[in-house]
């Protein structure tokens, strides 16, 4: 038990008020895992726990002092890690059915405010200072038994709070535990509901769905539950492009395949793409996501994706833009979906140096994830064409790094700058300047880095071939 945490339930007591450890981190804590962040529930009115905080901690906040919850934080000192908690008065929730918002209604008891937590595994608490297990709801037995079930009915759980099916997802993929059976039929059934949530707590809720460690598992529950049809529809729409022919690969456990294989390539905190990665994963998941729409049976046989690259960056802006995530992640997710097919291809025929200084520059910073998107790309079964695929990335990767050393290829710009466009063509600021820019960059693409006095006579040349009249 964090010292802080028996320390806080010894001023509550002393203040004549219960507090209790409750939720993630004592289910954390059967698990053998550390919690940063600490729950507590307590008896005391927010009033009375800001007045607590605010003298034990180095800061405190109260934006949630409507529904409850004080926060506070102890700054790190002495080797001590940072510590941040937050109490919440117990609560018994009343919900409108039109809506997931709670109205609030403080309550008395620990029970009850444990009843109306999500799943039996996070209503578990311990009071504090006396360290006293409740476990109201047999939470330690489905934590043993790798189990979700709600902490009483399921359907009227989800009902009054329908997020709570995407948290069976969630934490499905956080923990690799199974959802009761019960509540897998009421999800089944009222999958729908979840309309009635904001896209902002859906998002979040995927989010962490992705980034946790079994991603797999959670997508799974959305997509057999029906909370995809409603959220995620497109994935859905991989799962019913099934080939009864064989055509071509199962989109939908393609795209979960290379959603593994891309994991496996995260690297450490000190590598170019610490783990776990959002935006890669998304762009593994999502990276087929214009095939179902492209999809065309050939006269001969075969089945093509004619440009499902472009059609899925932009159903992919499109869904992430409805989750609401922000700008730069629907541009970097839909840029890597565009780009993922730009190296196939390079096997076949030797490419330039400025085809590779092209790749380098499109990609711009996404190129490590890029790197890693391609890779995982390849989830054919025959080990000659997916070492063949692999060597020939390795050859791109290693050219990439030779002309990175003969030039910067992480910073490309043309050899003459605005200012010096300007005196060289005798222009003033406007539309001439960015066009002549495009030529400059044009050529360093394809010429590599050839000197302003080289790059002065081509602008001069190209600028009274296309404007005899001005130049």
């Amino acid at each position: 038990m964090a010292p802080e945490a028996v320390e806080l339930g010894e001023i509550f007591a002393a203040a004549g008020h219960e507090l209790a450890l409750v939720g993630g981190p004592v289910r954390d804590a059967f698990l053998g895992r550390s919690s940063a962040d600490l729950d507590f529930a307590t008896s005391a009115r927010p009033d009375d726990t800001q007045r607590l905080l605010a003298a034990w901690g180095d800061a405190h906040w109260d934006i949630g002092k409507e529904f409850g919850t004080i926060g506070a934080k102890k700054f790190s000192r002495g080797g001590a890690p940072e510590v941040v908690v937050e109490v919440t008065t117990y609560r018994t929730d009343e919900y409108d059915p039109a809506s997931r918002k709670p109205l609030v209604v403080f309550g008395d008891t620990l029970d009850g405010d444990l009843s109306r937590r999500d799943f039996t595994v996070n209503a578990m608490a311990v009071r504090l200072p006396d360290l006293t297990f409740v476990d109201p709801h047999d939470g330690l037995t489905d934590l043993a038994r790798e189990v979700l079930r709600t902490p009483i009915e399921a359907v009227r759980s989800f009902d009054d709070d329908p997020l709570r099916m995407m948290r069976a997802a969630r934490f499905a993929a956080q923990l690799g535990f199974t959802v009761d059976p019960s509540a897998d039929s009421a999800v089944r059934d009222m999958a729908e509901r979840i309309t009635i949530v904001s896209a902002e707590r859906v998002r979040d809720e995927l989010s962490k769905l992705l980034v946790s460690r079994f991603p797999r598992q959670g997508l799974h529950v959305l997509v057999e539950s029906g909370l995809a049809d409603h959220v995620l529809p497109e994935l859905v729409g991989m799962k019913e492009a099934v080939d009864e022919h064989n055509r071509h690969k199962d989109v939908y456990e393609h795209s979960l395949t290379v959603l593994d294989q891309a994991i496996d390539l995260e690297t450490g905190p000190d590598g170019p793409v610490p783990g776990p990665d959002l935006v890669l994963r998304l762009a593994a998941l999502l990276h087929d996501i214009g095939k179902p729409a492209t999809r065309k049976f050939e006269s001969n046989g075969t089945v093509s994706f004619h440009h499902h690259e472009i059609v899925g960056a932009k159903l992919t802006a499109k869904r992430l833009r409805a989750l609401r995530f922000d700008k730069e992640t629907v541009n970097q997710v839909s840029r890597l979906v565009e780009l993922h097919l730009r190296f196939h291809g390079y096997g076949d025929g030797a490419w330039t140096d400025s085809a590779v200084r092209r790749y380098v520059t499109d990609a711009g910073p996404l190129l490590e994830r890029l790197h890693r998107l391609t890779r995982a790309d390849c989830t054919t079964r025959n080990k000659r064409k997916a070492q063949r695929l692999s060597s020939a990335y390795d050859d791109l990767e290693t050219r990439i790094e030779v002309l990175r050393g003969e030039e910067e290829l992480a910073s490309i710009r043309p050899d003459l700058d605005g200012q010096q466009i300007m005196e060289a063509l005798s222009l003033k600021p406007g539309p001439e300047v960015g066009q002549a820019y495009k030529f400059l960059m044009e050529l360093r693409l394809d010429r590599g880095p050839i000197g302003p006095e080289a790059a002065r006579e081509e602008l001069v040349r190209w600028w009274a071939a296309r404007s005899p009249e001005q130049a």
